[in-house]
């Protein structure tokens, strides 16, 4: 008989103390009620919550050898956190979720469903959101902007949540890159995925870690990792604008010979062309100071995490960094 195929199921936390222990036992329920053919291992990855969250990921742990968690030295960010997770992951496929239920655990069995079908990656679309209507068009204007400026089909309205097969998986572990940007990663390299709709919900309980800073952070890296129109268009702004300078020189003078004694220009265009090309210079000296940032943390070459604990994990299990 052969063995059963193991599916890991990822979950990043950041004080998620009402969470942690409801979702444990949903994802329990579902594996051993409606996936018994397979093998399971639940694998939190805390980002060093303040609260009792990794007191509680201690006990669960203690209870049940299913469960699994890495305790961060520090707080390393959204982005970062959640990959690590993944790449220490070796299940036949990794199933990434939040911890705070807006991903719905009930959808496992039909992320598996696909899977078997043969598709590699099943990722999960917000049909659906409770989220503001700023914030909704907001994000929908963001993709649409993404899709116009890189090169690769950016995904919409994908958080992280889906299934990722073990190919996938082993190549997202080989890539070192200290600024990963999953839903480029997987649009980028390659691998059809199938998409499956659903409503995401409110948090079951918590508060939001998300705010105007994080979410900016995000955008900008999926912006600075796959596009380089915004550079170019800088070049382009100031032929452009260089070319309508002369024009309006040219006419000035041509009017000015006209109408010597009656024309006076005056120095509001004077003013209003400063403030044009000031503003112009500020935006584009802002975005290529995004683009340095973005190059000088990958030279530096810093580990996704730095881990503080592990918690029932093998002792040859490798670390990947």
């Amino acid at each position: 008989m052969s063995e059963k195929k193991l599916i890991s199921v990822v979950i990043p936390t950041y004080n998620e103390e009402d969470n942690v222990v409801p979702m444990t036992k949903t994802l329990t329920a579902i594996f051993q009620k409606e996936l018994p053919a397979y093998d399971y291992e639940i694998l939190y990855i805390d980002n060093h919550s303040k609260d009792n969250t990794r007191k509680l990921l201690r006990g669960l742990c203690e209870q049940d050898k299913h469960v699994k968690a890495i305790f961060n030295a520090r707080n390393f960010g959204q982005m970062r956190s959640p990959v690590h997770g993944l790449k220490q992951a070796y299940g036949d496929c990794v199933v990434r979720l939040n911890a705070d239920f807006q991903d719905p655990p009930e959808l496992i069995p039909s992320l598996v469903h696909e899977w078997e079908r043969g598709h590699k990656i099943v990722i999960g679309i917000k049909d659906k959101t409770e989220e503001g209507r700023f914030m909704a068009w907001a994000r929908r204007r963001y993709y649409k902007l993404l899709a116009k400026i890189t090169d690769i089909g950016h995904i919409e309205n994908f958080t992280g949540f889906g299934l990722y097969d073990k190919a996938f998986v082993d190549v997202v572990r080989k890539i070192q890159d200290p600024m990963p940007y999953l839903r480029g990663m997987i649009a980028e390299l390659g691998y059809d995925y199938q998409t499956l709709p659903y409503e995401r919900p409110q948090r079951r309980a918590g508060k939001s870690k998300n705010n105007f800073y994080s979410l900016y952070d995000v955008a900008m890296v999926g912006i600075t990792s796959y596009s380089k129109v915004v550079l170019r268009l800088a070049t382009f702004l100031g032929f452009m604008v260089g070319a309508l300078s002369i024009l309006v020189a040219v006419v000035y003078l041509i009017m000015k010979f006209m109408h010597w004694n009656r024309f006076t220009a005056g120095v509001a265009p004077l003013v209003i062309g400063q403030f044009f090309l000031g503003g112009i210079q500020l935006f584009f000296i802002g975005l290529l100071g995004e683009y340095i940032l973005a190059i000088n943390q990958r030279v530096l070459g810093r580990p996704l995490v730095v881990e503080e604990e592990r918690l029932n994990f093998d002792d040859n299990q490798p670390v990947t960094e």
